[in-house]
């Protein structure tokens, strides 16, 4: 079932209904979103955008919200800042669990689901005449407790996880990073931000993102960085290994990078993405997994930079 709460005129939604005004209580949708945040077009690509998240909180949706139902956290899980176009605009969870959705659109309504996705026991919300704005995002679970959940966003329809979404050829970056998820602050310190990672993987990055792009990656990204700044970030790899860069920006964008930066042999590129989640894959041109560092920067890349 899924159910508006009308603080202001609702705009066109499909599959949704507008119904009581909501109650003075609601979640906070100034907080900072738990899991991260992204900026995405009309036409963005790739879609969908698949966000992993743990579902679940400790209030009770349907004491906020009459008619809704799961468990959710105070914050938000995810936000979506969404530039219109002539597409309709697809909430949806996939999970081992019964999970729910609550969303609060940018006019100030409430959207809520459970169960409406084709997947049984996953929730959907579609908006078929979506609004420019931002989106927050509240993933529950049925019961109490707390549930790992993916949230995909898409102008296309219901996701689940078994698609292999994200890039062909098995590039998934709804999985954990495989040397770690970070958060790096406007004006962070020391700059530049380094980190040793091991790069390569089995998956030709050429098929699995862009013709353009070289080398060898893994299915889950090298690196997860959370970046609050106003850019430019700048990436890049230093050592030995002939490396490529490949990175799914916060607009959903991809960047690659194989030996551009006229540095020997490593990889570097300005992402323009803004603030967000970057996923970050190192890969190796020759295929064979080797180790290198990662390093990010807000003023230059400079291979021979010491933190400062």
């Amino acid at each position: 079932m899924t159910l508006t709460y009308t603080f202001a005129a609702a705009f066109a939604v499909g599959l949704i209904s507008a119904v009581a005004a909501a109650p003075a209580a609601a979640q906070d949708y100034s907080e900072e979103p738990t899991f991260g945040s992204v900026r995405l077009s009309a036409g963005f690509t790739p879609d969908p955008h698949p966000v992993a998240l743990t579902a679940g909180g400790p209030i009770r949706a349907q004491d906020r919200f009459s008619e809704c139902r799961g468990y959710i956290a105070n914050a938000p899980d995810y936000s979506v800042y969404y530039e219109a176009g002539s597409w309709d605009l697809y909430f949806s969870v996939d999970s081992d669990h019964d999970t729910t959705l609550v969303i609060n659109g940018p006019s100030a309504n409430w959207y809520c689901d459970d169960d409406s996705a084709e997947e049984p026991l996953n929730p959907l919300v579609h908006f078929t005449n979506p609004q420019s704005g931002r989106y927050d995002v509240w993933v529950g679970t049925f019961g109490d407790g707390v549930a790992a959940a993916t949230l995909f966003i898409s102008e296309t329809g219901e996701h689940t996880r078994r698609e292999g979404f994200a890039g062909s050829g098995g590039v998934n970056v709804s999985l954990p990073a495989r040397d770690g998820s970070y958060t790096l602050s406007g004006g962070f310190l020391p700059d530049p931000w380094r980190r040793s990672v091991t790069a390569g993987g089995p998956i030709s990055a050429s098929a699995a993102i862009n013709p353009t792009c070289a080398g060898n990656i893994t299915d889950a990204p090298t690196v997860e960085i959370r970046y609050d700044g106003s850019g430019p970030l700048y990436v890049y790899t230093s050592g030995g290994v002939d490396t490529t860069l490949v990175v799914n920006m916060p607009n959903g964008q991809w960047v690659c990078d194989d030996d551009g930066s006229a540095h020997g042999l490593n990889a570097a590129l300005q992402a323009d993405g803004g603030f967000g989640v970057y996923d970050v894959y190192v890969g190796t041109f020759g295929g064979a997994s080797a180790t290198t560092t990662l390093m990010a920067s807000e003023v230059e890349i400079d291979f021979g930079a010491q933190a400062k």
